[in-house]
């Protein structure tokens, strides 16, 4: 059974940064994708960062250049790098990840970021 455990979220101000992780347990041979969400209150989950074996990413418009998705293969964690949050980046956030075959999910860390 492969479990997620969040971390790094919190509170920051308007122009700060936060890195938040997603640390994989369990019997993993690789994570072929890996995404992050995210659920302000009030609206539907949106996928905001992807990524897939090989490397490649993906960002949706609101988050491009901002945002930075990795992975550590060898430590089983995921990463998303946030610079430059703004009060509209307020939000729960999720991990998300395929490994052989099977998907899982992290238990959502808070954002907060305060104009």
């Amino acid at each position: 059974q492969v479990q997620l455990v969040e971390s790094g979220g919190g509170l920051v101000q308007s122009g700060g940064s936060l890195r938040l992780s997603c640390a994989a347990s369990g019997t993993i041979f690789s994570i072929d994708v890996t995404n992050w969400y995210r659920q302000a209150p009030g609206k539907q989950r949106e996928l905001i960062a992807s990524m897939i074996s090989g490397g490649r990413t993906n960002y949706v418009d609101s988050v491009k250049g901002r945002f930075t998705i990795s992975l550590d293969n060898a430590k089983n964690t995921v990463y998303l790098q946030m610079n430059n949050l703004k009060p509209e980046d307020t939000a729960v956030y999720y991990c998300y990840i395929i490994t052989s075959g099977a998907t899982y999910w992290g238990q959502g860390t808070q954002v907060t970021v305060s104009s």
